[in-house]
């Protein structure tokens, strides 16, 4: 029953919108954000599993480098839950409705060193802001107001991806990762690369 009325609300049409939308625009941008709030509660949860999860000589340095990015993106999840309610549909933002909804994997690292983890984290945010700003150019000629919001949420992903940029980027400018095709690689090519520096 909760996976029915999940779907009713995802797909249907709100009695109300933004003044100046049509219901059936509404309904679009909220589907939309739907999608958005999914994205940004799983990375939230996910930023929060590799802070618990990091170890290694960097562990410090990450750790508490993650706790400012994991309240930061959980405030943008909040922001895009209100602006769903706003268009006039509810967000959905239980764990059972995020997994039938998702078009990705859970994140795949568990206990690991700190820049094995960054390496998979670096997927993580290419992912989240690759759909964030297709969201951006959706919203061009629908919405600007929400497309605002998700432009301000953008920069800060990004900002926060180049802090996880800057631990796998060499002084020549190259990434460890930039072969990587999913998470375990990328963990995988991070780890290896560092392993090197250590060596050497």
């Amino acid at each position: 029953m909760a996976k029915e009325s999940k779907k009713m609300t995802s797909e249907g049409t709100p009695r109300f919108t933004i003044p100046g939308m049509t219901t059936e625009q509404g309904a679009q941008i909220a589907r939309l954000l739907q999608d958005r709030l999914n994205a940004l509660t799983d990375l939230h949860l996910t930023l929060k599993h590799v802070h618990w999860n990091v170890v290694g000589p960097h562990f410090v340095a990450v750790h508490e480098m993650l706790d400012p990015q994991v309240d930061a993106v959980r405030e943008m999840a909040d922001t895009t839950a209100e602006r769903i309610a706003t268009l006039g549909l509810s967000p959905v933002g239980t764990p059972g409705a995020l997994v039938a909804d998702r078009g990705w994997d859970d994140y795949s690292i568990g206990r690991a060193g700190a820049i094995e983890h960054l390496g998979a984290l670096d997927l993580v945010y290419s992912g989240v802001i690759t759909d964030h700003r297709a969201a951006i150019e959706t919203t061009d000629d629908l919405d600007l107001v929400t497309q605002d919001m998700l432009i301000a949420q953008a920069g800060q992903l990004e900002q926060f991806h180049w802090f996880v940029r800057a631990h796998l980027e060499t002084s020549g400018g190259q990434l460890s990762t930039s072969e990587a095709s999913s998470e375990v690689a990328a963990a995988r090519d991070a780890g290896g690369r560092a392993g090197a520096k250590r060596k050497a």
